[in-house]
């Protein structure tokens, strides 16, 4: 009976009518309007505020950079974007390639602007005659055109800047209070170290008992060269219980009252 009927449904050109789901459709559609709405209305609010950028404000103390220079190199990343749609960490990271910048922020300011905040390096010292430190031990301004004369020379293998620059900090104030200045502190590839002050006297410490050594030469021996500096060529440190003198005569002393022998000298 009931294939009969759906045989003569068939024949007749009929066929079963599909029906949506009974769903809410009026409410749904309302949703999807208003999500479209929020899509308009937010990519219309986008278009608004990526204003073209027009103003570029820096701020810092500057010695070696100018203002100048840092805002040229924030114009060179922004390849007409917008406020919006500028990409700050590629404009942070060109700043910080500049040789004297230490860190830079990068901020909006709206509504046409970027500010920028820029804190440049503190350099402590020369290093490796084209480099500079700063008073952590980070090298920085490669191959700088501009170095300044008044800074100490100091060198050693690549690793060691920190090292280097940590001897440095620990002795340069006694020496200023002595009434000189180191120009000078050398580390070589054997860990062998040596300082030149600036009235020309050398001082070799070696490569044992560094510590030790430089604590003598800074409880006797500086005083020896502040009062004789222009007869000293060289003090050497490397003995286990004293130090020798090498005059510019071309002589050369056993002195600080050691029983310090030739023999007792080493690296």
């Amino acid at each position: 009976m009931l294939k009969r009927r759906r045989h003569n449904r068939l024949r007749d050109g009929s066929a079963p009518r599909w029906r949506l789901p009974a769903l809410p459709w009026g409410r749904l559609g309302a949703i999807g309007a208003a999500v479209l709405g929020i899509a308009g209305a937010s990519a219309a609010l986008l278009v608004f505020l990526n204003q073209p950028i027009e103003h570029i404000r820096v701020d810092g103390q500057f010695q070696h950079l100018s203002a100048l220079e840092v805002e040229k190199a924030v114009r060179a990343q922004l390849h007409g974007t917008g406020l919006v749609t500028v990409r700050l960490n590629d404009v942070r990271r060109s700043l910080r390639l500049l040789p004297w910048v230490e860190s830079a922020t990068v901020q909006r300011s709206w509504p046409r602007g970027i500010a920028v905040q820029v804190t440049e390096q503190q350099a402590v010292a020369r290093w490796n005659d084209t480099d500079l430190v700063n008073v952590r031990g980070d090298v920085f301004a490669n191959s700088a055109h501009f170095v300044p004369p008044e800074l100490p020379q100091l060198a050693g293998p690549g690793g060691s800047e920190a090292e280097v620059v940590a001897r440095y900090l620990a002795v340069q104030g006694r020496i200023v209070e002595a009434g000189l200045r180191l120009t000078a502190l050398r580390l070589d590839a054997r860990g062998s170290w040596e300082l030149q002050l600036d009235n020309g006297v050398t001082v070799r410490i070696g490569r044992k008992q560094v510590d030790e050594r430089f604590a003598r030469f800074l409880a006797v021996a500086l005083r020896m060269v502040c009062q004789r500096a222009a007869d000293i060529a060289y003090v050497d440190m490397r003995y286990t219980n004293g130090f020798a003198v090498g005059w510019r005569s071309g002589a050369t002393r056993l002195a600080s009252g050691a029983n310090a022998q030739q023999g007792d000298k080493d690296g």
